[in-house]
């Protein structure tokens, strides 16, 4: 008698046969892979074969030596050590230059080399805006929003940064009633978000006086999507996009890529709301200079095929984390650094003092009648840039002014914090010296880059450098700071310079 062909013994012997042939073909596959990272992997070390650098691991390449909270140090090991750049193996078929030498940088920020292939893990939370855009459309961005960075737009806004730090300080003054040290990150993330709201997004109320806020969640998820940033580059199995949403990592992320998505998806549906009121509209287009969310919704009014919703909104996610996540860093530290050098914050005060008196009213004329405080500020800059480095992936092939070059493909990280620290360029580089930037000093013209430089400069540096002015003119005259001793910050790079432990300081109220 024949065996029916749907007998057990057959089917098991058919799903038998399947496996065997999938498990082969897996093989096959893996073996390619595997070839494939082989030959990737020679090819890169010929491509760096030009720049020294420590030993790596195969796999791991130098992943081992920088450990989250160390990894600032480390660079300043390797910028001793290596002069003008140095390899960094991520894993064994990823590497980045590590650039930190001001002619380096000149030659590398004088082309329009796209950024590195990592920062498309940034787009599920800002999409395609200034940060992401290339080419073209990056231009065609730029050059719509640059006219809300006008000094006329940005003039009007002193004093409504003004009125946002004195709410900050305000409740500075209630909490040290009870302790005089304060954790100062946090309280300056909110008053710099309540400020871009304000001057950018034309937001009437403070969102500081606000505990219900939804700014307040936008804050946390902004801190959470960073560091699940910084986890998602160093993890290997997490580049597979279809891999990491399934991970515990990627559905954190998500979720705070919605919050922060609420966040402004309401600041842009109450501005269009606000300019429904033809007399508000007309009021808007009467307007010399507009704002830089009106900017947007005006040129999706004239021309809607321009630009979409979706290129609306990633403009707005960019400028929003931007313009308030990297200020409080550049605040939260400069203040940090005045309280741990006593005799300059003494010396900008009484500048500030003989200039503003009390502080109770403070103009666009006054910010550049501090040039002490000033100078502090990019001393402050300096030690602690608030974009630590920004990445590029060379479109061409690449010389450098020593002779050596790298092919077309190769990523380049520009490391300002190392180059800010690099012995070569700054002497002592450990040293809080304002006299660095006293009128006159002579300094290379790519040794100094807190807000990048080139055409893809930083569009809201001039707004940075003048809410920095604000905010420690403000803060002097109404606080004596001092460093806690047993809390000190660690700066950690989290895409802006953040402090593994916050950054604490001790506050006595002036008189």
């Amino acid at each position: 008698m024949s065996v029916s062909v749907l007998s057990p013994t057959r089917f098991l012997g058919s799903i038998s046969g399947l496996l065997q042939v999938a498990s082969l073909l897996a093989l096959v596959l893996l073996l390619l892979k595997a070839a494939q990272l082989y030959l990737l992997r020679q090819w890169l070390l010929k491509a760096v074969r030009e720049f020294p650098s420590p030993p790596s691991h195969w796999l791991f390449g130098h992943n081992r030596e920088f450990q989250t909270d160390q990894e600032l140090q480390q660079f300043q090991k390797w910028v001793e050590k290596f002069p003008c750049a140095c390899p960094r193996w991520l894993w064994g078929s990823r590497v980045s230059l590590m650039v930190y030498d001001p002619d380096y940088m000149k030659v590398v920020l004088a082309r329009s080399d796209p950024k590195t292939g990592w920062y498309r893990f940034l787009a599920p939370w800002i999409g395609y805006g200034l940060l992401l855009l290339n080419g073209q459309t990056w231009f065609q961005h730029r050059r719509m929003l640059t006219p809300a960075f006008h000094y006329d737009i940005l003039k009007p806004y002193v004093g409504l940064m003004a009125d946002s730090v004195q709410v900050m300080l305000d409740k500075w003054e209630e909490l040290i009633s009870q302790d005089s040290h304060l954790e100062i990150f946090e309280h300056i993330s909110l008053m710099t978000l309540d400020t871009i709201m304000k001057c950018a997004f034309s937001q009437q109320s403070s969102i500081q006086m606000d505990r219900k806020s939804q700014s307040q969640s936008y804050i946390q998820a902004i801190r959470d999507v960073k560091t699940l940033f910084i986890s998602r580059v160093r993890n290997f199995f997490y580049q597979n996009d279809i891999i990491y949403w399934l991970t515990p990592d990627g559905l954190r992320s998500k979720r705070a890529c919605q919050l922060a998505h609420q966040h402004t998806d309401q600041v842009i549906k109450l501005r269009k709301a606000h300019l429904q009121d033809e007399e508000d509209l007309e009021k808007v287009r009467r307007k010399r200079k507009l704002d830089f969310l009106d900017i947007l919704l005006f040129a999706r009014m004239k021309n809607e095929s321009s630009l979409t919703d979706k290129d609306m909104r990633a403009e707005v996610d960019t400028f929003m984390f931007g313009g308030h996540d990297t200020t409080a860093s550049g605040i939260s530290w400069t203040l940090y650094a005045l309280a741990t050098h006593p005799e300059h914050q003494q010396r900008c005060r009484k500048e500030i003092q003989s200039l503003l008196g009390d502080g109770a009213s403070i103009t666009w004329d006054h910010l550049d009648q501090m040039p002490y405080t000033t100078m502090c500020i990019k001393e402050a800059l300096r030690l602690y840039p608030p974009v630590p480095a920004v990445g590029r992936e060379l479109s061409k092939p690449i010389t450098f002014p020593d002779g050596r070059s790298l092919p077309r493909g190769i990523h380049v990280s520009l490391n300002f914090y190392a180059l800010h620290h690099n012995p070569k360029v700054w002497p002592n580089p450990e040293v809080f010296d304002p006299s660095r930037f006293a009128p006159g000093s002579d300094s290379h013209s790519h040794a100094f880059l807190p807000f990048s430089g080139g055409s893809r400069n930083c569009i809201g540096k001039n707004f940075a450098m003048k809410e920095l002015k604000v905010a420690v003119a403000l803060t002097l005259l109404r606080f004596e700071l001092a460093a806690d001793p047993l809390r000190v910050p660690i700066p950690i790079s989290k895409i802006v310079l953040d402090s593994k432990n916050g950054i604490h300081l001790k506050l006595r109220k002036l008189l």
